[in-house]
């Protein structure tokens, strides 16, 4: 008998997989109109084979740029040995990717989880846990202090201490618990945390709210703060972390050690979701079997990438370039002010560019970019974010810079 033909489905233009998602996606997201079918390094394709430079890296999930050589050994070889026990039993990979990230960051103990929000969720957890326990705060009674304009994730409790009326309208009630002060003011916070207060929760740099950077000394105000009226201090490096402004941890540039930190995004290497709460000794020993838990939470792939991701940074290399480079791109912003820029913040290689509401919406701006081959991402009206993948090149950055002068009309 003779075997039948087979034959191939039409290829797919990305106007056709944009149209084939409308009926089938939940719309939580407003993506560009690029369909990404390949990547490596600073670069992505789409399915036509156009290219574009990568400046927004997956909101740091790409810290190391797309499907980095050790990282992607890693996972192979992974792969072929074991990727899920769930934590009913133990696994090979996990003592030592908790180890080395705890070295990493100066701290004692590993929480693994799989996103970002779980890592808020686990510490804010653990917070009022360790309010009860240790600091003897009534039971129901503890309360976190957070910033306005945050962001922390979108779960129903992170939305509870949102000021961004997008993420919380419709989705009531919340979570009590929580008091919001200005970000970047000692004071409020010092009005605000009393013999209730579990936790301090900030983002060392406002990632979402447009790169915001504190005034110098805040940082340290906030742990001597949290250290004198006996609270915790949570850092939120989820975004800011792992190399991205220039340092292992953003709190490193006010060489602050806070009590607890939430990390994510690069900590998977953009292969797998891996993210943790690492604290110390005292704060994360409340914590008894059966009181939190996670299927995928240390798993052995998340682990086996992971451990490749410190090992990259336990070199300082990456570090460093962010340090280098993020000078090439502030001088550049630098150069296109009052030519359509209007205003910027940058750390690292993490920048938000305001530009002028009169030449275009962040979201406009960033369409005319992506036709220049150049992907970045709006925030908050006229506000544009900067993040490309740590292993970009000088002649890279100045590329984009130069395709960001051309459609602002510098």
């Amino acid at each position: 008998m003779t075997a039948p033909t087979r034959v191939s489905a039409p290829t797919r233009t990305s106007a056709d997989l944009i149209r084939a998602e409308e009926p089938v996606l939940a719309q939580n997201y407003h993506p560009l109109p690029v369909v990404v079918a390949r990547a490596e390094g600073a670069w992505v394709e789409d399915v036509e084979g156009r290219r574009y430079l990568d400046m927004l890296a997956g909101y740091s999930a790409l810290n190391f740029g797309h499907r980095h050589p050790a990282l992607i050994e890693a996972a192979h070889r992974q792969l072929d040995q074991l990727t899920l026990t769930s934590r009913a039993f133990h696994n090979d990979r996990l003592a030592e990717f908790a180890e080395r990230l705890a070295a990493l960051t100066g701290l004692d103990m590993v929480l693994p989880m799989n996103t970002g929000a779980e890592a808020v969720e686990s510490a804010v957890k653990v917070a009022r846990k360790w309010a009860y326990d240790v600091k003897g705060v009534p039971d129901g009674q503890a309360t976190i202090v957070v910033a306005a304009e945050n962001f922390h994730g979108r779960t129903t409790t992170i939305v509870s201490f949102s000021t961004d009326e997008t993420a919380r309208g419709g989705f009531g009630p919340f979570t009590p618990g929580f008091r919001i002060v200005p970000y970047d003011d000692l004071a409020a916070l010092e009005e605000a945390v009393d013999d209730t207060t579990a936790a301090v929760l900030i983002e060392p740099i406002q990632g979402e709210a447009g790169v915001v950077i504190p005034s110098a000394g805040y940082l340290a105000g906030v742990r001597e703060l949290t250290r004198r009226k006996g609270c915790l201090f949570i850092a939120d490096e989820i975004q800011s972390g792992l190399g991205r402004t220039g340092r292992t941890l953003a709190v490193e540039h006010e060489d602050v050690v806070p009590d607890v930190l939430t990390l994510g995004k690069a900590l998977g290497g953009g292969i797998v979701p891996v993210s943790a709460v690492v604290a110390r000794r005292e704060v994360l020993g409340v914590l008894h079997p059966g009181e939190h838990g996670s299927t995928f939470g240390g798993n052995p792939l998340a682990a086996a990438v992971g451990t490749a991701v410190i090992g990259l940074l336990e070199t300082g290399e990456f570090q460093r370039r962010a340090a280098e480079l993020g000078v090439v791109l502030r001088d550049g912003l630098a150069e296109l002010a009052g030519g359509g820029v209007v205003g910027f913040r940058a750390r690292g290689l993490w920048a938000g560019v305001d530009i002028d509401p009169a030449i275009g919406t962040g979201r406009e701006i960033s369409e005319r970019l992506m036709r220049e081959g150049i992907l970045v991402k709006d925030t908050h009206g006229s506000t544009i974010r900067l993040a490309p993948p740590l292993t970009v090149t000088a002649e890279e950055l100045r590329s984009a810079l130069a395709a960001l002068a051309k459609v602002l009309g510098s």
